[in-house]
């Protein structure tokens, strides 16, 4: 199995290497957890160490938020955009009322994205969050399908996928919003703070013998650091 390296400093320790090429992963966490950050990481080192073009979608956050949060860590994303190696773009649903209206501009996005993946030949995707669909589609039965059909359609793609997802509360066995993100997508990766801790636990990675244990993570300068040979008890974990 071809692995994708992900960028994230003491991560690959934990999964074999990378995520699995061409897979899709949840990375879930409370605010504040991170996410945003392991994410950007994840597409501007792919460019930067990788030579792997990638596109960061976002439903939620504007453009020049992006922009800056990356610039905080002194990420050069600027030379990475004129040579098409990363691109970043603000999905949106506008307005939309009934079930159809939300197909018909879920299709449209999608055929967007499929169009910036193939404009620079991208080999990775972040979807930052899928939580942001609650927002559009408030019918539960109606959003797991939803779901459901825009990870598969993502898959086409053929670019290895992040998608982020907000958790609420404080129990630690839960990794998405909905419920069903976890069951359509390849692997998980919790993310858990409690100040001034963090920490990473990877749920499920399809064909990977990966860490079962917690490890301790920073955000540095730099951004993620994990810390492979630092476990932490089930019991210490609060979100």
């Amino acid at each position: 199995m071809q692995r994708v390296p992900t960028g994230i400093p003491g991560l690959d320790e934990l999964i074999e290497g990378g995520f699995p090429e061409g897979s899709s992963v949840l990375v879930g966490g409370g605010p504040g957890a991170g996410k945003t950050i392991f994410a950007m990481q994840y597409i501007y080192e792919g460019a930067r160490s990788h030579n792997e073009p990638g596109l960061y979608v976002t439903l939620e956050t504007g453009l020049k938020d992006i922009t800056w949060n990356m610039q905080s860590f002194q990420w050069d994303i600027k030379t990475l955009q004129d040579k098409n190696m990363m691109k970043i773009y603000r999905l949106n649903f506008g307005n939309t009322q009934s079930q159809d209206e939300v197909k018909e501009q879920i299709e449209k996005e999608l055929s967007i994205i499929t169009k910036m993946v193939d404009s620079i030949d991208a080999k990775r995707l972040v979807i930052d969050s899928v939580t942001a669909f609650g927002v559009w589609i408030p019918e539960a039965g109606f959003l797991r399908h939803m779901l459901f059909e825009f990870v598969n359609r993502l898959k086409e793609t053929g670019c290895t996928t992040i998608l982020t997802s907000e958790i609420a509360g404080e129990d630690r066995n839960k990794f998405s919003a909905f419920g069903v993100e976890e069951f359509i997508v390849d692997g998980v990766v919790a993310l858990y703070f409690t100040p001034p801790n963090r920490s990473i636990f990877v749920r499920k990675m399809r064909g990977t013998n990966h860490s079962k244990s917690i490890h301790a993570f920073d955000i540095e300068e730099g951004g993620v650091i994990v810390r492979p040979k630092d476990e932490i008890l089930w019991g210490a974990l609060r979100q």
